[in-house]
């Protein structure tokens, strides 16, 4: 066992902070291997909070942050330490510390990983503390931080974190987003009564307090309102000195707003194409993957996709669209779209603005076919537009459709467009002929 705290004549507590009690708080570590994991917590707090000599009431909230992400970690294991020693006086002892350091149970449970520039550094610094610029915090000498992107657009087209594509219904509310410093939920409203076509309609976006950088924004969006502020009025973070670090840019009046979260490297942009919302985001990795419990955390679009039940087999409906001439969704009598595109006369107009046949133009062509609304085309071009802009990786900017398995033990080439699969089988029957 170790302790940690105040002994006779001790100044600070093995933790690096005054405890203002005499009295150790002993902490054992379990010597052999065993399924609890407190050993983790442990040291997962230490390396958090070494380093310093004294916890002042300004670099408080940082070991707050810090005590509650150790007890969550020990509330992850507690099933499996139920006898184990450590563990109990683990539990104990960031008790005793959540009371000395006033540390409210509720609160964010970790940050992004912030570097302190070396001593020297003639890095220009903004109007904002060094906190409040996540990609400042990088050294110049350090690996860059990782980014992602997820947009959401149409009928609903998604597209995940993880560059998943996914045509979906999620009619009503549904989570976006969801982790430590950001939440995002949008509305979709069917486009056509009687339809299960559903589209984006109400858009909103909650950006958590952070330390001293922004107080806790919400910002609002319907059909026909897009504003260029928060909901209370303001275009940054607030009162803080970081504040900033937050900001609502309007790029096209009622139609584009881009919103820069600097202190956390993030960029939203929204639009407004015909009645209907499109939402895109480019994010660091850290960022997405800061929740309290991936494993055990409720649905987020973004990151896990829309629910099984929610997709629509894309390919199905496509195959259905191009033999029909328009979208005939399953279901009882739908509503038929204002203007009837045929298959060939979508695939024309959607290659006015997407030349490329990826499955931002399968989309395009999707939507035509189902709402006959032309500003689908826009919207699907818009939302490759901001995929340009915010995904990291230019090579990953188109993505394909997986052709479907034709026979058992053959399957089209990984990449290869259907439609040229098709030409080459067709090809090879003549051949045979």
């Amino acid at each position: 066992c170790h302790e940690f705290g105040m002994r006779e004549g001790d100044a600070t507590s093995g933790w690096g902070v005054e405890l203002g009690s005499t009295d150790p708080l002993v902490f054992c570590f379990p010597t052999v291997t065993s399924p609890c994991k407190i050993l983790k917590c442990n040291s997962e707090f230490w390396a958090a909070t070494s380093g310093s000599h004294h916890v002042g009431a300004e670099e408080a909230p940082e070991f707050c942050t810090a005590l509650r992400a150790y007890a969550h970690c020990t509330r992850r294991t507690a099933r499996t330490c139920r006898g184990d020693l450590a563990y109990h006086s683990a539990v104990h002892g960031i008790d005793d510390l959540m009371v000395q350091h006033n540390c409210s149970k509720d609160g964010p449970t970790s940050q992004p990983r912030l570097r302190t520039l070396p001593p020297g550094d003639s890095q220009e610094r903004s109007d904002s503390p060094e906190i409040c610029h996540y990609e400042k915090s990088f050294h110049k000498h350090s690996a860059a931080p990782n980014y992602t992107h997820c947009g959401l657009f149409g009928d609903p087209h998604l597209r995940t974190f993880t560059d998943t594509f996914q045509t979906c219904k999620v009619q009503g509310a549904w989570p976006l987003i969801d982790n430590n410093y950001l939440n995002v939920q949008v509305t979709n409203t069917p486009v056509l009564p009687g339809s299960s076509a559903t589209a984006t309609s109400k858009l909103t976006i909650i950006f958590k307090s952070f330390q001293e950088c922004v107080d806790q924004k919400v910002y609002q969006a319907e059909m026909d309102e897009l504003p260029a502020a928060f909901v209370d009025g303001s275009k940054n973070g607030g009162d803080k000195h970081g504040a900033n670090s937050l900001k609502i840019t309007e790029k096209v009046s009622g139609q584009h707003i881009e919103i820069q979260a600097k202190y956390i490297g993030t960029t939203i942009v929204v639009r407004q194409v015909g009645r209907y919302l499109t939402f895109a985001v480019r994010m660091p990795e850290e960022v997405v993957n800061a929740v309290e419990d991936r494993d055990s955390q409720g649905l987020y679009l973004c990151l896990r996709g829309c629910p099984l039940n929610q997709q629509i087999d894309f390919q199905a409906v496509r195959s259905a669209q191009a033999t029909e001439g328009r979208a005939r969704r399953k279901g009882p009598s739908l509503a038929a779209p204002p203007e009837a595109f045929t298959y060939e006369t979508a695939t024309a107009k959607c290659r006015e603005k997407l030349p490329v046949e990826d499955l931002y133009f399968q989309s395009c062509v999707f939507d035509l076919l189902t709402t006959g609304d032309v500003n689908f085309m826009l919207a699907a071009y818009y939302a490759f537009e901001d995929v340009k802009m915010l995904h990291s990786n230019k090579d990953k900017l188109h993505l394909y459709e997986r052709t479907r398995v034709l026979a058992p033990g053959n399957t089209a080439p990984t990449g290869t467009h259907p439609s040229l699969w098709v030409a080459l089988l067709c090809l090879c029957w003549l051949c045979l002929l």
